[in-house]
């Protein structure tokens, strides 16, 4: 088998309604027009790739309040040209000093409430922008989050998309008065088209552009958010706001055909994505046709295996060990790929023996010297915990959730400890030359979605927004079960998994599959953007 040549921009494997988008200075990319708007503004005033994702995660925290903002969490792969090296940034927040199991079987509880308080971790977005901008950035913060201000204070109309998803969350938002009031002013929703107007959270972000970092973890942002939890019988004070902190990492990668494929190391799922890559490196993908019944049963198996191992490994290495190079090597793949039939799914899938020794955005930049950002901000699930605090403004995260109760499981809730994360951003070199900067949204879906979306253009020869557009498979729940698939191809795809043994379900919302932006840079410096199709988002260059 032959993967030395570099795969094609132009292939024709998939054939996608939307143009890619192309320019030699600088891009972004993600989820909502306006913010991505707000991103080029800053690449257009001289910022930096980090600038301008920066204020498009701002304005997204505006613009689509369900999926992110400052009561969230961050993520960042940034690529220095100058340097020709990938650095990791981590921007998740712990869990509360005085939260622990004790404090949910006290309650009676079994499991880990996915609203309230209680899920609520420390947001550490705020952090993750702020260290972001000074290790990169060219702008002051002000102007960076002059956007997204703009949109809070004087109104924005409702993207389609998004207003769909902000109808589904009525219920959720009705339970909290704060939440309701600032989301749900006239009683419901707003519509597709209607001006939304935030000015709870347009005060919080003056504060944050005039004071920087204090002014969410000591100021009177912190103050709120620690009035809310005390009333609302949550664990989180301001003395945890105080002491949170991002930390700068060292990236995780496997080489999948030549190309070095980074991640963001545990306390993310980012290994997921290497565990599978690794796996499939061992098969002839190219020679299958794309999106064949054999193509995707080689993907679905080393996905339920890299998710089976994900399940059982992944936490804070600040708490427990990880055992990351172990899962990653050479011989952990050989072993799971030996557990694949090409011809049939495995009826169950275990935690591999290890040799010795549903809301999130996504932007994507690069900048005219060739630096790039991939990164991620969420609030877990649509609306996070459901919680406003107070008057800010800010809907607080439900990142909580992510840990297990179970004691002898390396992810049980502890205070100060990071629990699993699902947002990943990702990056991919060509040698020491920036490849590809993009990411896959949508909780589970993320690993799933690095994985199709990389055998899309380095096996089958598809552009980027082929790539993106493409029919996709999603493993439901892949925590908890490896063997529930969803598809968006057509029946008789979905009749010849069946018959190799896959438990096809019919999952065809709105929200399935995820929805992806994507920058690839090819040899002669030209950037190739594409955004999904899936989201309201577009790719903007000059």
């Amino acid at each position: 088998m032959s993967h030395t040549n570099r795969p094609s921009l132009t292939g024709e494997r998939f054939r996608s309604r939307r143009s890619v988008v192309m320019t030699h200075r600088g891009v972004v990319a993600t989820s909502q027009p306006l913010a991505a708007q707000a991103g080029l503004r800053m690449l257009l005033a001289g910022g930096s790739a980090a600038d301008a994702v920066v204020a498009a995660a701002a304005a997204l925290n505006v613009v689509e309040p369900m999926s992110t903002g400052i009561g969230g969490d961050a993520f960042a792969l940034i690529y220095d040209a100058q340097s020709r090296t990938v650095h990791a940034l981590n921007g998740s927040g712990r869990a509360p000093a005085a939260l622990s199991r004790e404090t949910f079987t006290a309650r009676g509880l079994t499991g880990i409430p996915l609203t309230g308080m209680l899920p609520v971790t420390v947001p550490g977005a705020v952090d993750a922008w702020i260290e972001l901008l000074a290790a990169y950035g060219r702008l002051p913060l002000s102007q960076v989050l002059a956007p997204a201000i703009d949109y809070a204070e004087n109104g924005f109309p409702v993207s389609e998309i998004i207003a769909r998803g902000w109808k589904l969350a009525e219920p959720k938002l009705a339970a909290h008065p704060d939440t309701a009031r600032t989301y749900l002013p006239q009683g419901r929703a707003p519509r597709a088209g209607e001006l939304f107007r935030q000015p709870g959270l347009a005060r919080s972000l003056r504060l944050i552009a005039e004071g920087g970092r204090d002014a969410f973890y000591r100021g009177a942002i912190a103050a709120a958010i620690a009035a809310t939890s005390a009333r609302d019988g949550g664990a989180l004070t301001l003395e945890d706001l105080a002491a949170h902190r991002s930390t700068w990492e060292t990236p995780i990668s496997v080489t999948y055909r030549g190309y070095t494929v980074y991640e963001c190391p545990p306390n993310g799922q980012g290994v997921t994505a290497l565990i599978a890559l690794n796996i499939l490196e061992g098969f002839d993908m190219a020679a299958l046709p794309p999106a064949s019944p054999e193509a995707l049963h080689l993907q679905i198996e080393a996905l339920r295996l890299a998710f089976a191992d994900a399940a059982a490994y992944v936490a804070d290495p600040a708490h427990v060990h990880v055992p990351t190079n172990r899962l990653l090597s050479a011989a952990h793949a050989s072993a799971r790929r030996a557990q694949i039939d090409p011809q049939r799914a495995m009826p169950s899938v275990h935690v591999g023996a290890l040799p010795g020794g549903h809301d999130t955005v996504y932007i994507t930049a690069v900048d005219a010297d060739g630096n790039a950002v991939s990164f991620i901000n969420s609030l877990y699930m649509g609306f996070g915990s459901g919680v406003v605090a107070g008057d800010t403004g800010i809907c607080l995260q439900n990142r909580g959730a992510g840990f297990v109760l179970d004691p002898n499981h390396p992810n049980c809730v502890a205070p100060g400890k990071r629990p699993y994360h699902t947002i990943i951003p990702c990056m991919v070199t060509r040698g020491d030359r920036l490849w590809a900067s993009f990411g896959v949204m949508g909780g589970f879906m993320q690993p799933q979605g690095h994985v199709q979306m990389l055998v899309n253009m380095i096996d089958f020869g598809m552009n980027p927004q082929e790539a993106l557009d493409a029919p996709r498979f999603e493993l439901i729940d892949p925590y908890l079960s490896q063997d529930a698939v969803a598809l968006e191809h057509d029946p008789a795809i979905a009749a010849a998994l069946t018959a190799r043994g896959h438990h096809v379900v019919d999952r065809q919302g709105m929200f399935g599959f995820g929805g992806g932006q994507i920058i690839v840079v090819d040899d002669a410096g030209v950037r190739h953007a594409g955004s999904d199709p899936r989201k309201d988002g577009c790719a903007v260059a000059y």
